[in-house]
């Protein structure tokens, strides 16, 4: 049994593992990501399945775009992972597996998966709507759906997994208006640099 870490403990042991300066623009993801799973790592009830597993590492990928050095994204993955006592190979791997599983299944199947999970206790968590929420998007087959047909079948999945529906929009709506708000901070910091350049 892994001891218990504090989240001062969590965020001490990151900074040793990642001596790092985190641009400013990614410091509360990574803030906010390393809270969660310390608090996770603490309920009892809380397992580690693909579900979680291909939340936590395509949500870090797809918020994590642009970051620079490119070089450090392993290590910070695996640092955010052994400072709150996860093991960032295994998950990954999960996830990798996973992902290629579901890609040869038809829509029927995939959400045939995903309703076997019913019969498990899941742990709801933000990693794990966002991991139910990529599987969707990606392996089901949305083409020619509108908005409000892709909502119903997000909240049919979660109602069949007794996953609170409120908590998981709310997830995703936050999750989705942080990426778009990430892209106009991006692009906002390269129309400075551009006329920096210009200026000189």
């Amino acid at each position: 049994m892994k001891e218990k870490l504090t989240v001062s403990d969590s965020k001490k042991l990151f900074h040793e593992q990642f001596p790092y300066v985190i641009p400013g623009l990614y410091k509360r993801i990574v803030d906010e990501m390393l809270v969660e799973l310390n608090l996770l790592n603490h309920q009892n009830e809380f397992t580690q399945d693909y579900l979680f597993c291909v939340g936590l590492t395509e949500t870090f990928k797809e918020l994590m775009k642009g970051y620079k050095p490119k070089k450090h994204l392993d290590i910070l993955f695996e640092s955010l992972c052994s400072s709150t006592n996860f093991e960032s190979n295994e998950i990954k791997e999960i996830a990798q597996k996973s992902q290629n599983e579901l890609k040869d299944k038809s829509s029927k199947d995939v959400l045939k998966l995903l309703k076997e999970k019913s019969n498990s206790k899941l742990y709801p968590s933000r990693i794990l709507n966002l991991g139910i929420y990529i599987i969707i998007s990606n392996y089901l087959d949305l083409k020619g759906k509108n908005e409000s047909e892709t909502n119903k079948i997000i909240s049919d999945v979660f109602d069949e997994l007794n996953l609170s529906t409120n908590k998981a929009e709310k997830d995703i709506g936050i999750y989705k208006s942080t990426i778009s708000k990430m892209e106009q901070a991006k692009e906002l910091i390269e129309e400075l640099k551009i006329k920096d350049k210009k200026k000189r």
